[in-house]
């Protein structure tokens, strides 16, 4: 702390608060309220009305409408109400009172529908007195009548959202609704008509169109509130005439619902409600009402009873009975029935039990159809409204219902497949309703069991039981269980195993499912204190509660390892103290007695490193305050330095966090503390884990924030000395000391970050150091006028700007990042402390750089002038030696420093690179050497990207500019692109004085010639003899504003280029241009190519730049090139999806046309690349389709989807397979693209038969893009791999599942595994191995069994395995191990026994005249693994499976000779003993707990 003192004295002057310094407590960001104003005509009527020597109702409204300020509005508009109740009864007949509500009326309705002005307004008029409800009813009429007269479409939204306002909780605007029924119902229904028929004529535009779907959706839910609020208030006899305009116009609305809801056009949410509409519509009209019910179902079923129809129905909805509907109709149908009709204690009767049932058989059947993502989604919150409504139909206690709805019903049973098969859905929604769905089925049965014992029932015990026997690895595992634990207790769990939080919490190593343990555990820990705390009522339950979930959480913390510690420190720990407060002591005390025996070490955190945690889990959550721990001993300040300093990682993390993370942003920060957080940072500022120097930057800066945010409170609380009691809670210490502190604590640690950065220090140490800064220069940054307990400026000094300076010279371009950041938090004290010539010589080296060999030069050179162009005298310092100065950027004083500053930069760089790309059509060797181009087209693109392009002023200058930029691309690309483009770019310029050998490669030179005047690729030469003559030429022809020459040393003169510096240079020059054009799309303004704007890039620009990409995505083959003109493209792509102009929104279409047209016309004279993974094709369609909105019907991606599938499909032999390479490729970059997420699922099925049909081509090229593809889409279907055992089950799917999600795979697999099958003849004399057998047998092998899986599956597996057996007689090992794992999943839990039985009777005796060792080895092998399933998954043992057992023992028995001498083949004895060391080990465990009985013994006895 000594550095702390002196600070204190040297700075003892430095802050000093007294009484008249002014503190503002940091406000929160106040709401916007955008207020209102009086039009000339209002304003005089208020006028008129107004008094000048008392307050009236017009006086108070004129004063309100010249305020400015919305808030003060609202204020002003509460004092309405209590000024009106003042006035008498005849107020009703004043003249200005019906005044006043009109100009009321006209302000509610002009005002924004998210105003909260209009909801203040609202309820304020709520209050208006009875006696002028008639009057502010009739100034309502009035303003909603001239509502209702608007035409123009793109009006019609704000008319919709007043009728929309007026019906919520606005009796006002109720009653004038009511009033205008009928001119309301017309209007509605005429802008659905007019809206409908304008997105039509708009179809193409996506921003118009969406625009108008959200205007159409607001449009039919307006007309359902209608319904909904006013039905009740329409006279009977009015309602019901088919003869009146209200019948017609809901016969109309009713018909436009059905238009909308069977248009796939439109957005899902607008056929969504479109479905509640038809339902609710038809609700409201339809007589009787107790048929609506059978007429749903039989829409829903396709049963065509025109007969009993109304003839009105069926002429307005015949579609519906006509036409065959959609999957997609018959689901929103459902919702919509679900949602609209009264489901409450069974009101509809038997008709409505009926249609209950009927919807689940619909949304069961759409569950194996539907497979887009929304639909998916859509389907599973459908199927969570069925059994909400099941749930609530149940009150009426209806006991044919509750026999269908029973848990042991056919119904529930295929709904828990359904939740079975999609409780690891890919999308978190899906999921999300599936464990509401489990939940809700549970309260159906819960709820038809009422009265009995839910422990004992045969449901609930047969789902734990078959819970508990799936592994830990399945997420739905831990939901399912956690809607269990809530019905039958965590107790009944535990008595079938005690084990179970233990093996919950080994799962927690596994950052995926440690979310899902946590909730699982939090669950059964919450539910068992409930428990305990109801059954006992002594306290000594705490101890085995502790005993049960606090010690082995607390063993694992001291000895597990990193990845299940961390994970249970941030996820379960927490919840853990939230639920028990008090366990912590027990924790402490357990800890603290092996603190000091058990330090840890760097592997394990050991007992100091639990209570590191456990203490800052605490603190953080506020369940102890470390000065009181501290005072009482509990924990010491040099066990704190311990940990701080431990060699485990993440032991000094949670000793920082101790000190760092509080409960309460405001608690003062401890002297203690500080001393603490200085003697850190003496030793850990060099971590060499990334992740650790985030986790230490971040806990720092909730350090700073909380001394900016406590220094606050301690200001105010030294402007409030009297208040006494104030100062004794908040702290002991004086509030002015304390700040001092804080002042000179935070300048001790600037003074020892800046130390940190010393010339040569480790990227660690400098990228520690500076985030630390800027967030001290972020955090401590205030407005002028306050005082503030610390600035950084204060710190600052000439040598610390320069060592922020030199960081930019860092390889790293992060630390390059801080370092600028942190300067531009600094510029203008850094400007202020470099003098001109630094300046100078600062610019002068960032122009050296730009040119530099180095790749990381220019990177260096970008950030520098990106800081100097902020500089205000740059121009005079500078740039006047450079370029010629331009006396128009003076004349405009309205533009900034660095707009100016901006430009000229950007104008001296493509000066010098126009003058470079000359010299290197000459002598591309020669630029390649000397002046790489890349250089100064990558500071040109840093420079724009920082420019604020919205407030440009300089616009014409900028407009020329931009011109030059887009031709400088096209030329320096026409000089490098043909050394990108060539067919082998890598070893391109041959570095040999053999001449013979020149010749030969004259025929590749020629190929990649750039310009026919370059000498060098017209004859083979060696450049070190030739620089020179190459330099005297460049130096004859440099103009006045070149400097490329003048930056260049004499040992530059001689140098040896070889093939790699050219193809640098020249990919590197791609890149920067594809960069920059780009930048020059994403950031700047279009125009139309007919009028002029303020926009710098016209229309044509964009699409040359456009072709541009085209041009050298299709044609480059050096990845590095075409990698990154696509990072180009896709910001281009990008830019044309959200456009105004019709010609730019269809390029991205006309493209992809162009190039699939392409592709598939087999054009000999084509350039299309169909080698290096057809280059860069796949990444041009990439980005043609990741620019479609991600809301939209993804026409595009069905488009071409559908294109490659027929392309990618085997072709005769007559025809070219260059296409079907292509679409392979392309197929695999398109599975592999995660932007496209779930809306390439659909298409995965398709994907993996074109994939094992490509293996079956004869040609290599065919079967190797097959291959790559069949991984991208492994990956897809199972995930990323996350451990490096190919058989881990994380990374798997049970059979069930995969073919519910896959259906079209099922007829598939099974056919090809057939040929295959038929094709692996191990009887013949020659191998045979069909080509798909490796594909087929490693998907099948993903597939694992589940318990779950039930009788309710219209998919069988039975049919697969005769198949996969007769595979493991494959004379290939790998074939049979894979077979072996393939069978598992295929064969029910229940049939293991059988099946194991059928494969040993089928093995062989040593008498037999032809044995087969591959058929043996094949065999054993799927007898193992089948064996290994079945006994993994019996947790509980019963009757059926000790005979099952015994059976197969006795088996094996008969065919022990296999293990024995008599067997001559070793692979197949060792397969056999793998059975009984597995049988034994097995048995083993089940003799421990007393279960097996005389199976074990007669397994020995064999033995």
């Amino acid at each position: 702390m000594a550095g702390l003192d002196r600070k204190r004295e040297s700075k003892a002057c430095s802050l000093r608060v007294s009484s008249s310094a002014k503190m503002v407590l940091k406000k929160k960001k106040e709401v916007q309220v955008d207020a209102f104003f009086f039009d000339h005509r209002q304003l005089e009527k208020l006028q008129k009305f107004s008094k000048a020597e008392e307050q009236n109702l017009a006086s108070l409204l004129l004063h309100c409408g010249q305020l400015n300020n919305g808030i003060q509005q609202i204020q002003c508009i509460k004092q309405i109400m209590p000024l009106v109740k003042m006035m008498d009864q005849n107020s009703a007949f004043d003249p200005m009172v019906k005044a006043c509500l009109d100009i009321l009326g006209e302000t509610y309705f002009s005002l924004g529908v998210k105003n909260p002005l209009k909801k203040v307004l609202a309820s304020s008029l709520n209050g208006l007195p009875e006696q002028l409800m008639p009057l502010g009813v009739q100034s309502f009429v009035r303003c909603l009548r001239e509502e209702l007269k608007t035409t123009d479409i793109y009006l019609y939204r704000k008319v919709l959202d007043n009728l929309a306002s007026c019906m919520e909780d606005f009796s006002l605007g109720k009653a004038s609704i009511k009033n205008l029924f009928e001119e309301v119902l017309q209007f509605l229904q005429k802008s659905l008509l007019d809206i409908q028929e304008e997105n039509r004529k708009n179809r193409g535009n996506r921003v118009v169109q969406t625009q108008l779907m959200h205007d159409l959706l607001m449009a039919i839910k307006v007309s359902m509130m209608l319904v909904q609020k006013l039905q009740e208030n329409i006279q009977g006899s009015l309602w019901k005439n088919h003869e009146s305009c209200i019948w017609q116009s809901m016969c109309s609305l009713l018909k436009s619902s059905i238009s909308f809801l069977m248009d796939e056009t439109l957005l899902q949410t607008v056929q969504t409600t479109s479905g509640l509409a038809f339902i609710l519509f038809t609700k409201a009209m339809y007589e009787p009402v107790e048929e609506l019910p059978s007429l749903v179902s039989d829409l829903l079923l396709g049963l065509k009873k025109h007969a009993g129809m109304p003839a009105w129905f069926v002429s307005n909805c015949g579609t519906l009975c006509t036409e065959e509907l959609s999957d997609s109709v018959l689901l929103f149908l459902c919702h919509g029935a679900l949602a609209m009709l009264d489901w409450k204690n069974s009101s509809m009767g038997e008709s409505g039990e009926k249609l209950l049932l009927d919807i689940a058989s619909v949304l069961l059947s759409l569950s194996s159809e539907l497979k887009e993502s929304s639909m998916a989604i859509c389907l599973s919150k459908t199927v969570a409204v069925w059994t909400n409504s099941a749930l609530a139909a149940l009150i009426s206690d209806s006991p044919s219902l509750k026999i269908k709805l029973n848990g042991n019903s056919e119904v529930i049973g295929k709904l828990l497949e359904y939740v079975y098969t999609h409780w690891e859905h890919p999308l978190d929604v899906v999921r999300h309703q599936t464990k509401l769905i489990f939940r809700n089925l549970l309260q159906i049965h819960q709820t038809i069991v009422t009265g009995c014992n839910l422990k004992s029932d045969p449901f609930f015990a047969r789902l734990t039981k078959h819970l508990l026997s799936l592994e830990w690895h399945v997420k739905g595992k831990y939901a399912s269980l956690g809607c269990l634990v809530e019905c039958v207790g965590t107790e009944s769990i535990l008595q079938l195993d005690r084990t179970i939080p233990g093996q919950i919490l080994d799962m927690m190593n596994d950052q995926s499912l440690a979310p899902y343990a946590s909730d699982l555990l939090e669950t059964m820990f919450t539910n068992h204190k409930v428990q305990f705390t109801s059954s006992c009522k002594e306290s000594s339950w705490i101890d085995q509660w502790h005993d049960i979930w606090v010690s082995p959480l607390l063993l694992i913390l001291c000895e597990g390892n990193h990845d299940q510690t961390t994970y249970i420190i941030d996820y379960y720990l927490p919840k853990l103290l939230r639920c028990s407060p008090d366990s912590l002591s027990y924790m402490m005390r357990i800890l603290q007695a092996s603190a000091d025996a058990n330090l840890g070490s760097c592997s394990t955190r050991g007992a100091l490193g639990a209570l590191m945690a456990c203490l800052r889990t605490a603190r953080a959550h506020g369940h102890l305050e470390l000065s009181s721990i501290m005072s009482n001993g509990l924990v010491s300040t040099e066990c704190i330095k311990q940990g701080l300093v431990h060699q485990h990682n993440q032991v000094c993390i949670d000793a920082l966090g101790l000190l760092c993370e509080t409960h309460r942003s405001t608690e003062v920060v401890s002297e203690e503390e500080m001393q603490l957080i200085l003697f850190f940072l003496e030793y850990s500022l060099n971590s060499q884990s990334p992740s650790v120097r985030q986790q230490i930057c971040s806990l720092l800066r909730k350090l700073f924030c909380r001394i900016q945010e406590s220094s606050q409170v301690l200001y105010k609380l030294e402007q409030n000395k009297t208040k006494q009691e104030l100062l004794e809670d908040s702290t002991k210490r004086h509030p002015s000391g304390i700040l001092q502190q804080y002042n000179d604590f935070m300048s001790s640690v600037c003074d020892r970050l800046f130390e940190a950065l010393f010339p040569g220090s480790s990227h660690s140490t400098r990228f520690s150091a500076l985030t630390i800064l800027g967030s001290v220069a972020e955090i401590f940054s205030v407005p002028k006028g306050q005082v503030h307990i610390f600035k950084l400026d204060q710190e600052i000094d000439s040598t610390r700007v320069q060592t922020l300076i030199q960081c930019f010279a860092s390889t790293f371009e992060e630390v390059k990042v801080l370092a600028f950041e942190l300067l531009m938090k600094l510029r203008d004290v850094a400007f202020s402390l470099q003098d001109s010539e630094n300046v100078d010589l600062l610019f002068q080296a960032a122009v050296d750089l730009s040119t530099s060999t180095k790749p990381y030069d220019c990177v260096t050179a970008s950030y520098l002038l990106n800081f100097l162009v902020y500089h205000k005298e740059l121009q005079r310092i500078c740039l006047g030696k450079w370029i010629e100065h331009s006396p128009q950027t003076d004349e405009n004083t309205s533009a900034s420093t660095m707009e100016k500053n901006t430009l000229a930069v950007i104008k001296l760089l493509l000066v010098n690179v126009e003058e470079e790309i000359f010299q290197a059509k000459k002598s591309l060797l020669q630029a390649a050497a000397s002046f790489p181009m890349y250089g100064r087209v990558h500071c040109i693109t840093g420079a724009l990207q920082q420019l604020p392009f919205n407030n440009l002023m300089l616009m014409t200058e900028w407009k020329q500019m931009v011109a030059r930029l887009i031709l400088m691309s096209y030329e320096l690309s026409a000089v490098v692109s043909p050394v990108v483009q060539s067919s082998s770019p890598e070893g391109l310029i041959p570095m040999d004085n053999d001449s013979e050998m020149a010749d030969r490669l004259q025929m590749i030179l020629h190929e990649i010639q750039p310009q026919d005047t370059n000498d060098y690729f017209m004859q083979a030469k060696i450049l070190k003899e030739h620089c020179k003559i190459e330099s005297e030429k460049l130096a004859v022809r440099k103009p006045m504003e070149n400097i490329c020459t003048e930056m260049r040393g004499k040992e530059r003169q001689m140098c040896d280029v070889t093939a790699q510096m050219v193809l640098v240079c020249c990919w590197r020059s791609m890149k920067e241009v594809s960069l920059l054009l780009g930048t020059l799309c994403k950031l700047l303004p279009t125009q139309a190519a007919s009028e002029p704007s303020d926009g710098l890039i016209t229309v044509d620009q964009v699409k040359n730049i456009g072709d541009y990409f085209k041009h050298h995505l299709l044609q480059s083959r050096h990845r590095g090139a075409f990698e990154l003109a696509y990072a180009g493209f896709v910001q281009l792509t990008e830019m044309l999806s959200r456009c105004n102009s019709r010609s730019l929104r269809k390029m991205p279409e006309q493209w992809l046309s162009c190039v699939l047209e392409e592709i598939k016309s087999c054009d000999p004279s084509s350039t299309l690349c169909a080698t290096r993974r057809s280059a860069g094709i796949p990444f041009y369609i990439q980005a043609l389709l990741a620019s479609e909105p991600k809301k939209s019907k993804t026409d595009l991606l069905k488009m071409t989807m559908k294109e490659l599938l027929s392309l990618a499909a085997p072709l005769n032999e007559s025809s070219s397979v260059i296409p079907q390479v292509h679409a392979l490729n392309i197929l695999r970059a398109l599975f592999r693209d995660t932007r496209l997420g779930e809306n390439i699922m659909p298409y995965v099925a398709d994907g993996i038969q074109a994939a094992i049909l490509g293996f079956m081509s004869p040609v290599w090229a065919v079967r190797n893009s097959s291959t790559l593809l069949f991984s991208a889409l492994i990956t897809r279907i199972f995930g990323v791999k996350r451990e490096k055992d190919e058989n881990s089950k994380k990374n798997r799917m049970t059979g069930r599942e995969f073919f519910s999600r896959f259906p079209s795979l099922y007829p598939f697999l099974l056919k090809q595994l057939e040929v295959v099958a038929n094709t692996s003849n191990s009887e013949a004399e020659e191998l045979k191995i069909h080509p798909s057998l490796f594909l087929l047998l490693l998907i099948l092998g993903k597939l694992y069994p589940s318990p779950m899986d039930g009788t309710y599956s219209a998919l069988s597996m039975a049919p697969f395995v005769p198949f996969i057996i007769r595979c493991g007689h494959s004379p290939v090992y790998r074939s049979r191990e894979m077979s072996g794992r393939a069978l598992v999943p295929f064969v029910m839990v229940n049939e293991v026994p059988h099946t194991v039985m059928s494969l040993l009777r089928g093995l062989p005796d040593c008498t037999s005249p032809c044995i087969r060792q591959n058929n043996i080895h094949g065999t054993l092998l799927q007898v193992f693994h089948l064996l290994q399933s079945y006994l993994e998954s019996k947790q509980f043992v019963d009757s059926d499976f000790q005979q099952g057992l015994g059976d197969i023992i006795t088996c094996i028995g008969t065919k022990l000779w296999l293990a024995k001498r008599p067997n001559p083949c070793l692979v197949t004895r060792a397969a056999y003993l793998d059975v009984l060391v597995m049988l034994s080990t097995h048995l083993g465990k089940l003799q421990k707990q007393g279960a097996p009985g005389s199976a074990v013994y007669e397994f020995q006895a064999t033995g």
